[in-house]
């Protein structure tokens, strides 16, 4: 089952999710997506589809881009979709202690913004980072600990300047190259955790 034209799925490109895609039409193997330029994959990148398949979970569709047109892509689906139950697509958390790890340099500490068992996005302070720099990041979650080979996707630094000129900020998107079960198990048991202590607070 396609999803519905002018919904909105979750893409992933690159290892980064993006959740509000926008559907613009949708038939046989081909759908047509809208979403912020800024995020836009170029063609023949592959891209991984995923929308509502009630009351089980997710429909997951892989595809590969075959044109782009300012904001809008269309892809072309490959295989067919499977169901994935939700539970195996969390993302969540946010503040855990992040070490990075690279050869050569000093290892480097900053916090979580978010994660997933596909990539993490997360903070770091006065580091020079590019994208497509591999490393191995180690990340606290509660009483355990996950250490997995990961590559920069998505890097961007500001330097404070308020109150005055202060410590270049640094945001990174990294992919996990290691698709391990056990450690991904560890990640989406970590942040349904999370996402239940969060909502008993909330209440």
């Amino acid at each position: 089952m396609l999803p519905p034209d002018g919904s909105y799925i979750e893409m992933t490109s690159y290892g980064e999710s993006l959740p509000d895609v926008r559907v613009v039409h949708a038939s046989g193997t081909l759908i047509t997506l809208s979403l912020a330029l800024a995020h836009v994959p170029p063609t023949q990148s592959e891209v991984e589809l995923r929308w509502a398949a009630p009351p089980r979970g997710r429909y997951a569709q892989e595809g590969h881009v075959i044109a782009v047109d300012g904001n809008r892509i269309e892809v072309r689906f490959t295989g067919t979709p499977t169901v994935l139950q939700s539970r195996s697509f969390v993302r969540g958390g946010g503040g855990e202690a992040i070490v990075m790890l690279r050869d050569g340099q000093e290892p480097a500490h900053g916090l979580v913004h978010d994660m997933s068992e596909r990539a993490v996005r997360a903070h770091f302070t006065d580091i020079a980072l590019e994208a497509d720099e591999e490393m191995m990041l180690r990340i606290a979650l509660g009483d355990e600990e996950v250490e997995l080979p990961a590559t920069s996707f998505k890097v961007s630094s500001m330097r404070q300047q308020v109150p005055e000129p202060g410590p270049l900020s640094v945001e990174v998107v990294a992919v996990f190259d290691d698709q391990n079960e056990n450690q991904a198990k560890v990640i989406r048991r970590y942040i349904m955790r999370h996402q239940t202590l969060a909502r008993k607070r909330g209440s």
